[in-house]
Parts: structure tokens; C-alpha cells; sequence
């Protein structure tokens, strides 16, 4: 069994829910891979943290991108103990305002980059957990939209909802290597994200969660708190 500190790759770390579970996985002992758009909000986040890191800076959307994130933190450490596919996007559009190319990015980032991720690293994990006797784990962050959709968010919650399923898809064939896996999806939490569609006017702040309640949720699955839900998609619902 390795003696090694685990290893966690966090998308969407530059901000938001995914710098506070890298904060948290950090404080956990955890060297983390840190993946986002902006080298330099990633380089910050790595400033914080407590263990050792890595920033992968890059676009999901790109069709190169996913597969040459994993192999660049498989190249590092050469592990996966945990991957938290965290990184979302959309604008705010209905179905009749939601045009093909808007449509392909938001399936890019939110749907097709985490399929890739998990695919890309699986044989790594499955071999980690055949010579380790204990498996990994995948975190997927999916939204409440795919439970209750929004008028505004027609292709993100249909992007989302991809996500869900791949919860259900590690669980399974990771049932005899012990890897488990998660769909975390919280309702309006306060994000740069949310507030490039929705102003407070429209969403008070008091009607969103933290960042932090979401990324506690998510580290619960890691430590195998949640257990008893893998394969599932916890709801976590806003105020």
C-alpha cells in the first residue's frame, strides 16, 4: 500500500466552490492539481493551500484540453486519489435563445471535459487500486437545475444532468476496485457565475449558498462520509 500523500485534481479551482475544496483537500493532506482558465487566479489558490501543488491553466472547451490535464498530472505524481469535476459554465439563455454554437460549448465544458477527465484517468486509477486494495474517488458537481430545470439555463441543466449519470457509471464499474463516485448538485450558490446572469435584484444573497457549504459536501464524499449515496447525486438545495 502507498505511503505516498493522496492526490486530488480539482477543475474549476481559480474561484468559488472549486478553491474551497482545494483549500479543504489541501488541509486534508492532499496534493492537489489545480485546473482553470486563469493562470493567474490558480497560482493564487496554489498560495493558500498547505500541501504540495500544481496549476494546469487551460480551457475545458478546447478539445485537447481534458486529456492533456490528466496526463499532465499523471506525469507529476503519477496518482489519482480523488478528481472533483467542478469546472461549469453558461450565459443566461432559453431554449428559443440557446443557438448551436452556444449549445456545443456549454456540453463542452459541463458535459463532454468531465466524460474525458474521468475516462483519461481511469486506467490509472484502476491500476492505483489493484495494487493498493482500495479505490479512489470521483466528485462530480452537477446542479439542482437538473432536478428542477430553469427557464434560463435550457442547455447548462441538460449538460448538468450528463453528470449525474457518470456518478451512477463509476459507482458500478468501480463497485469491485472500491473506486465510488458522486454528483453533488447544489442550487444558486454565490459565484461569479451566478452573478454574470442573475443581479441581486433578481437573487438576494440570502437565497444562495456558500461556496464552502458546497465544497464541505464534496469532502464529505471523499472521506467516505456519504457513502451510503454513491452512485447518487446529493441535492443540495439553496436557502
Amino acid at each position: 500500500m502507498s505511503t505516498a500523500a493522496p492526490v486530488a485534481l480539482v477543475t474549476g479551482a481559480g474561484s468559488g466552490i472549486g478553491r474551497e475544496t482545494a483549500l479543504r483537500l489541501s488541509r486534508a493532506g492532499y496534493r492537489v492539481v489545480l485546473s482553470g482558465r486563469r493562470a493567474d487566479r490558480l497560482d493564487a489558490v496554489g498560495h493558500e493551500l498547505t500541501s504540495e501543488w500544481l496549476a494546469v491553466p487551460g480551457d475545458l472547451a478546447e478539445p485537447d484540453h481534458p486529456e492533456r490535464l490528466v496526463d499532465l498530472a499523471g506525469a507529476r505524481w503519477g496518482r489519482f486519489d480523488a478528481i472533483i469535476n467542478n469546472a461549469g459554465w453558461s450565459a443566461a439563455a432559453t431554449i428559443g435563445r440557446s443557438d448551436a454554437a452556444f449549445i456545443r460549448h456549454v456540453f463542452a465544458v459541463n458535459a463532454v471535459a468531465p466524460t474525458v477527465i474521468i475516462s483519461r484517468a481511469w486506467p490509472i486509477m484502476e491500476k492505483q487500486a489493484r495494487a493498493e486494495g482500495r479505490g479512489g474517488v470521483i466528485v462530480n458537481v452537477s446542479s439542482m437545475a437538473t432536478v428542477d430545470p430553469f427557464d434560463m439555463l435550457y442547455a447548462y441543466a441538460a449538460a448538468k444532468a450528463s453528470v449525474n449519470l457518470l456518478a451512477k457509471s463509476v459507482a458500478k464499474a468501480g463497485a469491485k476496485l472500491g473506486i465510488r463516485g458522486f454528483a453533488v448538485a447544489p442550487g444558486a450558490v454565490e459565484t461569479d457565475l451566478l452573478r454574470s446572469m442573475f443581479p441581486e435584484t433578481s437573487l438576494p444573497k440570502s437565497k444562495t449558498l456558500s461556496p464552502g457549504a458546497v465544497a464541505d459536501v464534496i469532502l464529505a464524499c471523499v472521506r467516505g462520509e456519504r457513502d451510503t449515496e454513491n452512485g447518487g447525486t446529493i441535492l443540495v438545495p439553496s436557502p
